[in-house]
């Protein structure tokens, strides 16, 4: 068997690279979020909307070329001024960051059931970092992007996510160098088989791949992704 060119190594280590980046600062809006919320605990009180709003230059701070999305999504039920909520800022026009505001009132809008999303039922279900994408993102941006995001405890119980979302483009941008390194068609697909990113024509992102037994599949890391070569 012919030895593994060291391109698919390093771009493998590339994507988890990239990919632990942004976990880095969802890690810490988790940590944070907690925080916020145990104190409330601690008070004596459910907390609030008011609450979160301490997070809120730890997001603005975290923006950037890469994350164009950062916050804490709220399970149902938690906070005792909104029975669904989210504690989002995302890059606007201009690159000036914006909170998403959103009418997550169900007596008075259509709601927007988040709960159904993989990037919330993954971390949900237990899984403690899931990639999500890509796929259009209506709730916030209506850009084709990738979510990461991590479960959220406070005593033992899940009070929601922390989640950071990048752009399918700039995380293609990020990536597609180190896979045209690689001499052989070339691919990164996510756990439910979805291209991320590609170095071929034949494998665009967004086309669902099976598994097929002439193509090698390398893990990313502990990510729940793969680099997938042809040929």
């Amino acid at each position: 068997m012919p030895a593994e060119p060291p391109a698919v190594g390093a771009a493998a280590a590339h994507v988890r690279a990239t990919l632990d980046g942004v976990f880095a600062a969802v890690d810490r809006v988790r940590d944070a979020t907690a925080r916020c919320l145990a104190d409330a605990g601690r008070a004596g009180r459910a907390p609030v909307r008011a609450d979160l709003a301490a997070l809120r230059p730890l997001l603005l701070a975290r923006l950037g070329p890469l994350i164009c999305g950062l916050g804490f999504i709220a399970a149902p039920q938690l906070l005792a001024d909104a029975a669904w909520y989210m504690e989002w800022w995302q890059t606007g026009p201009g690159g000036r960051p914006s909170q998403l505001l959103r009418d997550l009132d169900p007596e008075r809008s259509a709601l927007y059931d988040y709960t159904r999303w993989e990037w919330f039922t993954g971390p949900e279900s237990g899984a403690e970092r899931t990639v999500c994408g890509p796929y259009v993102d209506y709730l916030c941006s209506d850009e084709y992007v990738l979510t990461l995001s991590v479960p959220v405890h406070v005593a033992g119980a899940f009070a929601g996510v922390a989640a950071a979302d990048v752009f399918a483009r700039t995380f293609e941008n990020e990536i597609v160098p180190a896979l045209r390194e690689i001499p052989a068609p070339a691919f990164v697909v996510n756990a439910p088989g979805r291209v991320m990113a590609s170095n071929t024509a034949s494998w665009p992102p967004g086309a669902a791949y099976r598994a097929n037994p002439a193509h090698s599949a390398h893990r990313c890391g502990d990510l729940s992704l793969s680099l997938v070569t042809a040929g």
